[in-house]
């Protein structure tokens, strides 16, 4: 795994969504959020600013979701089910990116991902609110 990588492909399961992205910071950018929606999601997400996404294919197969304040916007195939990417509501300027849609990239490739405080948004104050609260740990075993 290259954490320098800038520019990559991306897809939804099916193929239907194909987008060009350019990371704002590499893949060091990677976290988890403990939020409620996020919780139920589980991805690890990177992120890219708001201009940092081409969507090749697929624009008319995406599902918009929001939620409580309806400033974070995911994104889904509507045909797979596959969340690709939202606009943060944390920075609205950028997108955070589903990295298991990268070409060549695996949540499993990072042995530590930090978790983010989202269940006490930065937006909405508070001790620790966005802070890191947490890792989440792989550890490959020998099979």
């Amino acid at each position: 795994m290259l954490p320098d990588i800038t520019e990559i492909r991306g897809a939804c399961h099916c193929g239907s969504v194909r987008f060009i992205v350019t990371l704002s910071d590499g893949l060091r950018t990677a976290r988890r959020c403990n939020c409620s929606y996020c919780r139920m999601r589980g991805a690890v997400a990177v992120s890219a600013e708001l201009d940092g996404i081409t969507i090749e294919q697929g624009r008319d197969v995406l599902t918009e979701y929001q939620f409580n304040t309806g400033t974070a916007k995911h994104y889904f195939c509507s045909t797979c089910g596959i969340y690709t990417f939202h606009q943060r509501r944390s920075n609205n300027a950028q997108f955070g990116v589903n990295v298991a849609c990268l070409d060549g990239i695996s949540p499993f490739d990072f042995a530590d991902v930090p978790v983010m405080n989202g269940a006490n948004h930065p937006a909405d104050g508070g001790p620790k609110a966005g802070a890191q609260v947490g890792v989440l740990r792989y550890e490959a075993i020998d099979t």
